[in-house]
């Protein structure tokens, strides 16, 4: 990460801790009450070949004593009614301003991988992760909504993890790679100018 893209994420991160702390006071608090604990979902992922960290998210789904893989109609199950609006509006990835602050995460970049996947595709995962993993991206902002409704179909974790692994790794890390290639401060506020424009579609189709 350059010092330049680091001073964004930090300056923007900083701003938005305070403009947003008070919301995510208030869904902390109807969290507890509607759903009780754990408030957060903290979830093991990898910013390098050999660097986990941990991912915070507020918690969207039942707790299970074990769980691997990325979430398909497999899970949709455990979602619960506040966790599937928290998803609708992305609310529950604001916690990841903590990732950004530490320096786990940046705004823009490939989302940060589960360690199986690392390891099942370490030649891919070598390229892709040499940017900082990030909260969105163009793979987030162009194939996201194809990869949830492919994952989507899927009844089992076998099928979901075949189809993630079959597809959505290969596309996802090809555009990853075309936003590396072209990386800077104005593609960065391109694509997260982007995100908000979808997230303000998605709700008004809600």
């Amino acid at each position: 990460m350059t010092l330049r893209k680091r001073i964004f994420d930090l300056f923007f991160a900083s701003i938005l801790v305070v403009i947003l702390g008070p919301v995510l006071l208030c869904l902390l608090a109807y969290l507890l009450i509607k759903e009780g604990r754990p408030l957060f979902h903290v979830a093991e992922r990898m910013r390098g070949q050999s660097e986990p960290f941990s991912l915070w998210k507020l918690r969207t789904m039942t707790v299970v004593d074990f769980d691997r893989g990325v979430s398909g109609g497999d899970k949709l199950a455990r979602v619960t009614r506040t966790g599937a609006w928290l998803r609708s509006k992305r609310l529950d990835e604001f916690p990841q301003l903590w990732n950004i602050l530490r320096g786990d995460l940046s705004f823009v970049g490939p989302r940060p991988p589960l360690r199986e996947y690392v390891e099942r595709f370490p030649d891919i995962y070598d390229e892709v992760l040499k940017s900082r993993p990030g909260v969105t991206g163009l793979a987030t902002i162009r194939f996201h909504k194809h990869e949830e409704r492919l994952l989507g179909r899927c009844e089992s974790p076998d099928e979901t993890d075949d189809i993630y692994c079959r597809i959505c790794v290969p596309r996802k890390a090809r555009l990853d790679l075309i936003y590396q290639r072209n990386q800077s401060i104005w593609f960065d506020i391109d694509l997260v100018f982007k995100t908000i424009v979808n997230l303000f579609k998605r709700k008004s189709r809600i």
